[in-house]
């Protein structure tokens, strides 16, 4: 049977065919406000704050909002919520992508096949897979929020296939090419920085963010608070992403001569700095205190290192790679690895670096023969 016909501020509640819960709204205009919910009690919620919203004279009935309005309104509560860096990636997809290829399109009426027609058209123009993943996850996350208010009910992006993940080719040294990479690095300014990157595997951001108070040589130890990330504006400081990015990570004791050595040369370049010196309290700062560009450190050092050494042109974040790879191939704990790379479990750890899974089980198998004293027949 139909529903009656309800006066202003009154609601219903009833459960769709495929398991769906609306809740709607009878407005003093005659128009009536659909709100969606996965549960009869959030939808009785969502019901109550609109009406709440009704009695206070503060609701405002919307159907015409474009996608462009409510992503803008979105970020503003994003801002909020979110680290800067990872908020500046954030609204760059907004702003660059997403607005303008579906800004226009009415938020109600989005659908699933023009989303996937402008991935697949931002593809075709030549946009890294990355990107889109980017813009993929951005609007899914936005539209889930909407769905979450009641907006929608369902969200469009969830039905659309996203670009596959290309994991970029690793470039690991070996033990040798490591060794070349270190003696090519000696007496260069930013040696110790070549060192303590294939030493500890640490992200190139935590590195170039590193600072002295940060690093305890008493203590043959350091701790990672900070990283740096640079976009079109500039570089911004920042807390390392997750909680098991925040770690300890201890020293050797010729880490911490070469640490010492770095630090008497710094020194040294502050007092001929004298006033332009700009003091971050970096380990690995420019020469007038500023943090290093990442595109910098490539084309001016880097690059010059290894080519001088005769090694591959392996990108910085390859250092890390190999740190790893080195540690698991001499048999070094893959927890103790998984904790100094600050990865999110050793599972992780594990498989990405499952290249050296064979040697490790073939050297666990002579452990084992050693350990049980087996003899061939």
């Amino acid at each position: 049977m139909p529903r009656k016909q309800r006066g202003r501020g009154e609601g219903s509640i009833f459960m769709r065919k495929e398991g769906l819960w609306v809740a709607e709204i009878s407005l003093d205009d005659g128009r009536r406000k659909t709100l969606y919910a996965k549960t009869k009690a959030e939808a009785a919620e969502k019901l109550r704050y609109v009406q709440r919203q009704i009695d206070e004279g503060s609701f405002v009935y919307d159907d015409s909002q474009t996608l462009g309005q409510y992503l803008r309104n979105w970020l503003v509560t994003k801002q909020i919520e979110m680290r800067p860096s990872a908020f500046r990636r954030v609204e760059e997809h907004v702003r660059l992508r997403l607005v303008p290829a579906l800004g226009q399109m009415r938020l109600t009426k989005l659908a699933p096949q023009q989303i996937q027609t402008v991935y697949t058209e931002s593809l075709t123009q030549g946009l890294a897979p990355s990107t889109v993943r980017g813009m993929h996850f951005t609007l899914r996350n936005a539209l889930e929020t909407a769905v979450e208010q009641g907006t929608l009910s369902r969200n469009p992006a969830q039905a659309v296939k996203k670009p596959r993940q290309m994991r970029s080719e690793m470039q690991v040294l070996n033990a040798e090419q490591a060794r070349a990479l270190i003696e090519a690095a000696r007496g260069e300014r930013l040696e110790a920085l070549y060192l303590l990157a294939l030493h500890t595997g640490m992200r190139q951001g935590e590195l170039l963010g590193l600072r002295w108070k940060d690093v305890h040589l008493d203590l043959n130890s350091l701790h990672i608070t900070t990283t740096v990330s640079w976009d079109s504006t500039g570089y911004h400081f920042g807390e390392p992403k997750t909680k098991r990015s925040r770690r300890r990570i201890a020293l050797s004791p010729a880490i911490v001569g070469v640490l010492l050595a770095h630090r008497t040369r710094q020194v040294e370049e502050r007092l001929k700095a004298g006033a332009a010196w700009q003091d971050h309290g970096l380990v690995f700062p420019t020469l007038l205190g500023t943090p290093q560009s990442p595109s910098n450190i490539r084309t001016r050092s880097m690059n010059r290192i290894l080519t001088r050494a005769q090694l591959p042109l392996v990108r910085f974040h390859d250092l890390r790679h190999t740190a790893a790879t080195l540690a698991l191939s001499a048999n070094v704990n893959p927890k103790i690895v998984s904790e100094m790379l600050g990865h999110s479990s050793v599972a992780f750890t594990l498989d990405t670096y499952s290249h050296v899974l064979p040697t490790m089980q073939t050297d666990a198998a002579a452990v084992m023969d050693r350990v049980l004293a087996v003899r061939a027949s």
